[in-house]
């Protein structure tokens, strides 16, 4: 399967125009997750170097043919001394299947706080799925066999009171990336989108859906490293109509929130 940076090549065509790799998957749609790392690094790409992205707002519009590249236009919104906007559509056949707002910032100095990571067992407890997966499921962790992936068990997630649907997942890159921070950002981009809407099914594990990612909204915290440990600290705080809500909080070891996820899905019931 593809590497990260596959994933996330893009060709300039003009000023402002992209085009994204196609890469070889087993999934009978584009990844979203790669779609919004593409789009993403298409907006980077036309941004001053000293701005840094702090977050993104992007709808999945149209799902996305894996065989054909798609192409990126990206609008210069605003260029401010302090922070800087883009808008980028992506495109395939003449429709657009994807759109994100993208905000740069320079940085700041101001007041500092942040929630506690949540007490779970560390990483190196927790056994390599791609070794104990069940045979029916191995070919999810074939696509993204350059990632280690670690669900805590679900009886031994850090519980908050109220929180109706937990779910906890370490997870990092396999193999060293380039220490160039945006490449990481984007990876994370790109990684966000993976099992966050699982966390809308903890509670209905047997009911038969229809799954896809609707729109995904991510914030940067704080630097990090995608191929070093993250805690992604997921929850679903409501589900109805074919659609479920859910959030994440992401944490390096160190215990530093570095991101922050918000994602609608659709959970719809299949239809007979």
């Amino acid at each position: 399967m593809a590497t990260i940076e596959e994933a996330l090549e893009i060709e300039r065509l003009e000023r402002d125009i992209f085009r994204g790799a196609s890469t070889k998957t087993q999934l009978p749609r584009t990844f979203g997750g790669q779609v919004a790392g593409q789009a993403l690094v298409s907006a980077v790409r036309t941004v001053e170097e000293r701005f840094q992205v702090h977050s993104l707002h992007g709808y999945f519009l149209r799902p996305g043919n894996p065989d054909q590249p798609t192409v990126y236009l990206v609008e210069r919104i605003r260029d401010g001394r302090s922070f800087c906007t883009r808008r980028v559509t992506g495109v395939q056949d003449g429709a657009a299947i994807f759109t994100m707002s993208a905000s740069f910032h320079i940085g700041d100095e101001g007041p500092e706080h942040q929630d506690e990571m949540p007490a779970v067992q560390a990483p190196d407890d927790l056994p390599d799925a791609s070794i104990t997966m069940s045979p029916e499921r191995l070919w999810a962790m074939r696509e993204w066999e350059h990632w280690d992936i670690r669900t805590v068990p679900h009886e031994q997630v850090a519980r908050r009171d109220g929180a109706v649907s937990q779910q906890q997942v370490w997870f990092r890159y396999r193999h060293p990336l380039p220490d160039d921070p945006l490449f990481h950002v984007c990876t994370l981009a790109y990684m966000s989108d993976m099992t966050l809407l699982g966390s809308s099914k903890v509670t209905h594990p047997d009911e038969q859906t229809q799954n896809a990612s609707l729109d995904h909204a991510m914030w940067f915290l704080r630097p990090f490293r995608a191929d070093e440990w993250l805690l992604y600290d997921q929850s679903s705080p409501s589900a109805g109509f074919g659609r479920a809500l859910t959030g994440g909080k992401i944490f390096n070891l160190r215990g530093e929130m570095v991101a922050a996820v918000v994602q609608e899905g659709l959970i719809r019931t299949l239809r007979e």
